[in-house]
């Protein structure tokens, strides 16, 4: 594996660069090759990425797979899911105190083990102090160091906010670091609205010559309504799996159980979604626009149908408002 992941260092001035440069549409199209999938999953904040990513992650152990968890969002809520409600330690809190120390970081202060699935959590800055992306970048650089390029694993797993695809946020679509992405989405706009800018990002970065496809979508909390299907065959994507809006699984969720594993009725569901995860390519999505993002769904309940009315000079100062004196010549008739 060790050269089959691009070198994160300095990779932000390239990125700067990249962005300023006008993006080519040719394209090349290739699917994972390595022993190795790296899969970055994107969702709105509260969609249910970790619900889906532990139980996911859980199942492809008991099918006989080696597994990395990877939390890189600031919240650090997918390994305490799988973990039971126990917070581990995170890598940038262990490095932090680890340099004050001077020691250096071990495999074992910030990886640990269940249910054969291997797990860490990246961490984020303190609230107001510090670039949660740049979190993310530190984050990597250190796995490095500890080695990531050596270790085998069957599938990598990173679970990053998809409200901000910027940055250290933005990593894996940006720098070819995963090899496909899957998004989480539900029946409603916002969540939709996030995993189409996810779509944006990776059409962007494939007009710059970068590999990242969607895999495609999973549907959490499917109340039947269909707008998320809608929204995948609108931009040419699968749907993995839909998990129904289910009191027993909110339940299960909420105390921090696991059911992606063969004891549970959940099980064959969560078996599903780990084979489609397997097979399905990284494909290139087309993004929709804002009008075709509202069309989705019922003009009333979004005002979707709203016209803009312009405002006028007169409009903004408001009791301010004077008549100014026309200059507007006027003859006499003659």
């Amino acid at each position: 594996m060790k050269d089959e992941i691009p070198n994160l260092k300095d990779f932000d001035q390239r990125l700067r660069d990249e962005a300023n440069e006008e993006p080519s549409l040719e394209v090349p199209q290739g699917e994972p090759t390595s022993k190795t999938q790296i899969i970055a999953i994107y969702g709105k904040g509260g969609i249910g990425k970790s619900f889906t990513l532990a139980n996911l992650s859980h199942m492809m152990a008991e099918m006989g797979k080696r597994v990395l968890l990877i939390g890189c969002d600031p919240k650090s809520d997918t390994t305490s899911l799988l973990f039971g409600g126990k917070a581990c330690p995170t890598i940038i809190e262990t490095s932090a105190k680890k340099k004050l120390s001077g020691e250096e970081v071990a495999i074992g202060d910030v990886c640990f083990k269940r249910g054969g699935v291997f797990a860490m959590e990246l961490g984020g800055p303190e609230v107001g102090r510090g670039c949660g992306g740049r979190g993310i970048i530190h984050g990597f650089e250190l796995l490095e160091k500890l080695g990531f390029h050596d270790w085998d694993f069957d599938y990598v797993l990173l679970d990053f906010l998809g409200d901000v695809v910027c940055g250290g946020f933005g990593l894996p679509i940006a720098r070819d670091m995963a090899q496909k992405v899957i998004l989480v989405a539900s029946n409603d706009l916002q969540s939709l609205y996030v995993a189409n800018n996810v779509c944006s990002a990776v059409e962007y970065f494939r007009k710059l010559g970068g590999n990242v496809g969607v895999a495609g979508l999973v549907i959490n909390k499917d109340d039947g309504t269909g707008e998320a299907q809608a929204f995948a065959e609108a931009v040419s994507i699968p749907v993995l799996a839909a998990i129904p809006q289910n009191d027993d699984l909110r339940k299960k969720s909420a105390n921090y159980q696991i059911v992606g594993t063969h004891q549970s009725e959940w099980g064959p569901m969560f078996e599903g979604l780990a084979e489609a995860v397997g097979i399905a390519p990284p494909v290139r999505p087309n993004p929709l626009d804002q009008d075709g993002l509202l069309g989705l769904f019922d003009a009333k309940d979004t005002g979707g149908d709203y016209q803009l009315v312009p405002a006028t000079d007169v409009d903004m100062r408001g009791k301010n408002a004077a008549p100014k004196e026309s200059l507007e010549v006027i003859y006499d008739d003659a």
